[in-house]
Parts: C-alpha cells; sequence; structure tokens
C-alpha cells in the first residue's frame, strides 16, 4: 500500500499548495481535513470542494464548534487562560482539537502519514507534531512549508502557476487564522513594528472610535461556566457568539502585541478576540469576591503555568492534565453574576453579586456598623513584618539583639 496523507486543510495558501506538492513528493494520496470551529465567513462546503479541486482523494469537514467551545475554550475561561497576560490563546486551543480529529481520520482512512501547512518560525507545527505523537506515534509527520523550505512568495507562485483556487494574492499578504474564540492576523506589513494596524486588518470589531452608545451587559456563571447573558440562558457557544457581536461592535477585544514564541524569536501579531476577553475579564471579576485569598493567589500562578502549556503545545502533557483538575476543583464555588459596560474598547466591570460571595460589607465598611475589630491588627501587623523587620536590622547593624523579644517590646511603649 502506498503512502496516505491525511493532511490538516484550512482551504488557504499553505495547505492549498500543500495537497499536490505532498502527492508529488510521496507519490500517495492526500486526504484533507477541515474543522468547522466557528470561523464564519467562507461556507465550509466551498472548502471541502476547494481541497478536491486542488487534488485531495478526500475532503472531510467536521461541525466541532460545540467541541471546540465545551473541551477547549470553556477550560480556557476557567483557567483565565491568557498567554503572556494578554493573549487568550485563539490559535493554541484550536491545534489540539484539530489534531485529535486529524489522527482520528488517520485511523479510519488508512492514513501513513499526517500534515500540516505550518512554518518552521512559528508556534503551530509544535502544537501539532506534539500532540501527533501523543496521541499516535506510528504515524510520521510531513510540514512541507517547513521541510521543503517554501517560502509564502514562492507559494503564492506556485499555487497562480498551476491555478489553485486560493484567496492569498501578493497584494494582499497576511496569514490569517480564525475560530470562534478569536481572530489572529500576522506577516506582510505588520513585520514592521512601526507600521500601525490599518482598517483592513480587521474583521471582528469595530473602530473603537465610532462612538456608539455604551452596552451594559451581565454575564452569568454557574460553577465557572457562563450560562447566561443578560437574565437569559445560554450555551457556551452562544455566550461567545453573542459577546463576539455586541464586544466586537464597541470595538472591544483588539490586541497588538509583540510575543515570545516558542521557537526563540519575537513575533508581531493582532488579535481580536472580544467575546474571550469579556469572558474571562468577567470570570476573574467573579473569582476575586468567590475564592478564598490564598487559593486565589495560587491559582493565578497555575493559570499563568496553564497559559504556558496550552501555548507551548503541551495540551496532551500530565502536567496540564494535572492543572486541569486543580483549575476544575477551584470552580465550585465560581458562581453569580457580573455587569459590565462594553464601549470604546473597554469592558468595564461595574456592579458583582454572587450568592457564594466571601465580601462580607460589615466588615469592609468604615462607616456605622462596622464589624472588624481593629484592635486585632496591632499584634498581627507586628509578627507578620517580625522576620524582615529582624534581617533588616541584622544587615543594618551588623547583628540583633539575642532577646529577640526586645524588637516587640519597643514597639509596645
Amino acid at each position: 500500500m502506498g503512502a496516505r496523507v491525511v493532511l490538516a486543510y484550512s482551504g488557504g495558501l499553505d495547505t492549498s499548495v500543500a495537497i499536490p506538492y505532498l502527492a508529488k513528493q510521496t507519490g500517495g494520496d492526500v486526504v484533507a481535513v477541515s474543522l468547522d470551529l466557528g470561523q464564519g465567513g467562507e461556507d465550509m462546503e466551498s472548502v471541502r470542494q476547494r481541497a478536491l479541486d486542488c487534488g485531495a482523494v478526500e475532503s472531510i469537514v467536521v461541525d466541532a464548534k460545540d467541541e471546540f467551545v465545551n473541551e477547549y475554550c470553556l477550560p480556557a475561561i476557567q483557567a483565565n487562560g491568557m498567554y503572556m497576560k494578554q493573549y487568550p490563546l485563539v490559535s493554541a486551543l484550536s491545534r489540539p482539537l484539530i489534531t485529535k480529529h486529524l489522527v482520528k481520520a488517520a485511523q479510519e482512512h488508512g492514513g501513513t502519514h499526517v500534515s500540516h501547512g505550518c512554518t518552521g518560525k512559528g508556534n503551530d507545527q509544535v502544537r501539532f507534531e506534539c500532540s501527533f505523537r501523543a496521541l499516535d506515534p506510528s504515524l510520521d509527520i510531513i510540514a512541507p512549508a517547513r521541510d521543503y523550505a517554501w517560502t509564502r512568495d514562492k507559494a503564492i507562485a506556485f499555487a497562480e502557476e498551476i491555478d489553485l483556487p486560493i484567496e492569498q494574492t501578493a497584494e494582499s499578504p497576511f496569514s490569517i487564522d480564525q475560530n470562534v474564540w478569536g481572530r489572529a492576523v500576522e506577516t506582510g506589513f505588520l513585520e514592521d513594528l512601526w507600521n500601525a494596524p490599518t482598517k483592513d486588518v480587521y474583521a471582528y470589531t469595530e473602530d473603537p472610535g465610532l462612538g456608539n452608545a455604551p452596552d451594559e451587559v451581565i454575564v452569568s456563571f454557574d460553577k465557572g461556566v457562563p450560562v447566561a447573558i443578560d437574565g437569559k440562558k445560554v450555551s457556551v457557544l452562544q455566550a461567545i457568539e453573542e459577546l463576539n457581536q455586541r464586544g466586537g461592535a464597541q470595538g472591544v477585544g483588539r490586541l497588538d502585541m509583540v510575543e515570545d514564541r516558542l521557537v526563540g524569536i519575537k513575533s508581531r501579531e493582532v488579535y481580536e478576540a472580544p467575546g474571550a476577553m469579556i469572558l474571562i475579564k468577567a470570570h476573574e471579576a467573579l473569582e476575586d469576591i468567590t475564592l478564598e485569598r490564598e487559593l486565589a493567589r495560587y491559582k493565578r500562578l497555575t493559570d499563568a503555568r496553564w497559559s504556558e502549556e496550552v501555548y507551548d503545545g503541551l495540551w496532551y502533557s500530565p502536567l496540564k492534565r494535572a492543572l486541569d483538575a486543580f483549575t476544575l476543583s477551584s470552580q465550585d464555588k465560581v458562581s453569580g453574576d457580573i455587569r459590565m459596560v462594553l464601549h470604546n474598547g473597554t469592558a468595564t466591570v461595574t456592579g458583582r453579586r454572587s450568592p457564594e460571595s466571601l465580601y462580607d460589607y460589615s466588615l469592609a465598611t468604615y462607616d456605622s456598623g462596622d464589624a472588624f475589630d481593629q484592635s486585632s491588627a496591632k499584634g498581627f501587623v507586628q509578627l507578620h513584618g517580625l522576620s524582615m523587620q529582624m534581617a533588616n536590622q541584622r544587615d543594618r547593624d551588623g547583628g540583633f539583639p539575642t532577646d529577640a523579644a526586645s524588637l516587640t517590646d519597643k514597639n509596645d511603649d
């Protein structure tokens, strides 16, 4: 039996070029697999047909929107998933799911190889290939854009030479990846860090300066899961879609950043993720009032580590699974409502309420009815800073009294 390559097919330049090129290089068949992740735009039937037009012997389209949202985006909400405290993992979340379906297709259709269209400069090659090896290491991996030194201009020229049906041209060279969680744009004039993004870069969001009237929204959670918008029950997918629309109309969720790629280089990326940014901010605000202080402090550390594992392509790692378990256990009390105002590119929290809230008005107030015993604070403050006080006295004076009690006694005068 000859080679049969199962290709992650997006319908764009790199993977369209990959179909005839892989067939030529391997002398075998190419099976294209495309996932509907709520990216919108082109009809998935058109994508399926394009793969066939480019030479695929089979073209498979999977409606994976609910799976993506419930098994990948929801954990990101609960882990407040932000790489470098900014990027909501738009592409990183989708890669392990795409890989899962490629491996499944390879097992069902006699695949000997799996392939992706990633270059050698990006993170996605790592995300795909580490996941392939975790799920089925018997499959050989081919990365034509990397392994055969395809540059973007060469790929465009090759596509035009054999009349492949693609959208990218030499005049519009952006590389775009999008799904319901957000949209990522890179390359082209954006590679010059001094160039500001132009209007044509954006598709999910309106210009924040348009002056649209503020939009007040209430997001409700049940154990860390968004369950209602303005009191109306929604699925997680519906919550993301509605907030994409409402946040996008206000210009919320735009991000222009230089990120530290796993391969060791810095890369300028422009993102749009209104729904993701709103939900994560709302979820964080709800955790602020429902998580006990030490749990909240530690979870901020694990949130950052979870985001790094996902960004680095280690979705199927033991550490990532353990962090998932910790995150899920922390969500038992994360229920309630967050009110936000969407306006001029920002999502501002203006109200919080929860039956599980740890906020006690009688302890927090400075007015009449204050139940906090301020007299107990004096001894607490002395003991809390005692070790620091002793260390500083040692370093300043070359030592400290043998009778450590004198350090506190003199403060009681």
